[in-house]
């Protein structure tokens, strides 16, 4: 029946909001990818969350890495395009008086690509990862991408309600429109 349901709602598109409740497990039925059960295409499209424990006095690490990024996609707006996202979020936060990050991503491409394609970002960019600052990350991230799966697999904290008011539409679809939007609407001010 869920099958159903998101079938029905990709061939619909974007023309009316849509939700999707996701079971626990953060998948319906579980189908295995390169490196575990991938998790399902909701109607915000792909995405994870991930809950870890920052390594004690590196909170101002996250903080330079936030300006690095800033200033990485200003030198280059298209450095991070391989993983066409649509939003990515970082949260720190404090539990019992330990910081913990949270992030938040939703991207078009499944989950296992994604880690694969953010690694590759960082090696051929020589960029780090602010990562490095939580507790278990993989010594060897650069050259195990499974590893750094694993570490996301590991903190993940799944959904359990996603909703989108433009559904399934993918980074590239919404940039394509808004281009035309702004062709349109530069031959409009030229008819004038």
């Amino acid at each position: 029946m869920q099958d159903e349901l998101m079938r029905t709602q990709m061939q619909d598109g974007w023309t009316q909001p849509a939700a999707i409740a996701i079971p626990k497990e953060g998948f319906f039925e579980e189908e295995q990818g390169r490196y575990g059960p991938i998790f399902p295409k909701t109607p915000a499209n792909y995405g994870f969350s991930v809950l870890a424990k920052v390594i004690p006095g590196r909170e101002q690490a996250f903080y330079e890495h936030a300006k690095i990024m800033e200033q990485a996609l200003k030198d280059d707006p298209h450095v991070l395009d391989v993983l066409k996202l649509h939003y990515a979020k970082w949260l720190l936060f404090s539990i019992k008086g330990d910081t913990y990050m949270m992030y938040q991503a939703i991207f078009d491409t499944d989950f296992d690509k994604y880690t694969e394609d953010a690694v590759a970002i960082f090696n051929s960019t020589g960029l780090n990862t602010v990562f490095v600052n939580l507790e278990g990350w993989p010594e060897d991230w650069r050259e195990n991408p499974e590893a750094c799966v694993k570490f996301f697999r590991d903190h993940h904290c799944p959904s359990f309600l996603e909703i989108a008011e433009y559904p399934y539409v993918s980074a590239d679809e919404i940039k394509k429109a808004l281009t035309l939007k702004a062709s349109f609407s530069t031959m409009l001010d030229q008819m004038q």
